[in-house]
C-alpha cells in the first residue's frame, strides 16, 4: 500500500461548505468562555495571602535570591581564576 490516507467524509456537513465566519464566530466564543471562566477562577476559587503574609514571602524570596546571587558571584570569581592560571601555563 502506498503511502497516501483517504479519511472519511465528515458526517453531518460538507466539507466544502464551511463557513469561515461561523468557524471565526466559534473561536472567539471559546475565548470568551476561557476569560470568563479564569476569571470566576480568580475571583472565587483562589486563596489570596493576606498582606502580612505577602510582606513576608517577598522578603523570603528576596533574600533567597540575594544569597543566590552572592553565590554564584563567588563560583563565577573561583572559575575565573582557575581558567586564568591554565591560560597562563599554556602560554
Amino acid at each position: 500500500m502506498s503511502g497516501v490516507r483517504v479519511s472519511l467524509p465528515v458526517q453531518g456537513r460538507n466539507v466544502a461548505n464551511i463557513n469561515v465566519m461561523e468557524t471565526n464566530k466559534n473561536f472567539f466564543h471559546a475565548i470568551k468562555d476561557y476569560v470568563k471562566a479564569s476569571y470566576d477562577e480568580l475571583v472565587n476559587h483562589v486563596v489570596w495571602p493576606t498582606w502580612a503574609e505577602a510582606q513576608k514571602l517577598t522578603v523570603v524570596v528576596a533574600s533567597f535570591s540575594l544569597l543566590f546571587s552572592l553565590f554564584l558571584f563567588i563560583v563565577d570569581y573561583i572559575f575565573r581564576e582557575i581558567l586564568g592560571l591554565y591560560y597562563k601555563t599554556i602560554k
